[in-house]
């Protein structure tokens, strides 16, 4: 049987929609957020058994958690190893804001953010060791099992990153959207992905008119 992993983003919050960098800033979901952590609870309820679900200890992420716990008839477990990058100096601004103060930094990221490390902040390398030790964890604690893994952008691109084996120089290569679903088993050693960035849970979902 081998164990599956169910990685979920969160849903969305304000600072998704004006896109700025939020990273270990604690923003909670916005209303439309709410609505998709829902949805997405139902539909791993439904679907799957999880034996745990492990959050961020960021709001956002726990927010998300609650409802899967909820319909799973589960607790939330906080895992440190889904914890979002630290942007440092850059945490809070927009890409606009980003893009005047520091545009070296941002021609980096977009094009080499693998040698990138925030001032003041953390680089890829740091989250990839903290879901390296999350995926030990979950190997020797929930083997033969199913368990939910809610988290951010970053922590999900360096995951697949970790899971498949390739170097964190992939990082834009991949991306899911909030509440978005994403299933990997494990047999021995080896992760398969059996599916990234489903969102088919959402699609009777709209934004209210003031988009929150």
């Amino acid at each position: 049987m081998g164990t599956t992993l169910l990685l979920v983003r969160h849903g969305r919050t304000a600072w998704n929609k004006i896109e700025r960098f939020r990273g270990q800033q604690d923003i909670p979901l916005d209303s439309f957020g709410q609505q998709q952590a829902e949805a997405v609870a139902q539909r791993i309820a439904l679907e799957y058994h999880p034996a745990a679900v492990l959050s961020s200890p960021l709001k956002r992420a726990r927010q998300t958690a609650e409802p899967i716990a909820r319909a799973c008839d589960l607790q939330v477990q906080i895992h440190q190893g889904l914890l979002d990058i630290n942007y440092g100096q850059l945490a809070g601004l927009t890409l606009e804001e980003a893009e005047r103060s520091f545009p070296a930094l941002l021609q980096a990221w977009r094009q080499n953010p693998h040698l990138v490390h925030f001032p003041e902040g953390e680089s890829l390398e740091t989250v990839r060791k903290r879901v390296e030790g999350l995926l030990s964890f979950v190997r020797d604690h929930f083997a033969e099992r199913e368990v939910v893994l809610v988290g951010h952008i970053v922590v999900c691109r360096v995951f697949l990153c970790a899971l498949l084996g390739v170097p964190n120089s992939y990082f834009w290569r991949f991306h899911m959207d909030t509440a978005s679903l994403s299933e990997f088993h494990f047999q021995g050693p080896y992760a398969t992905l059996i599916r990234v960035n489903d969102t088919c849970h959402l699609a009777s979902l709209e934004p209210s008119a003031d988009g929150a």
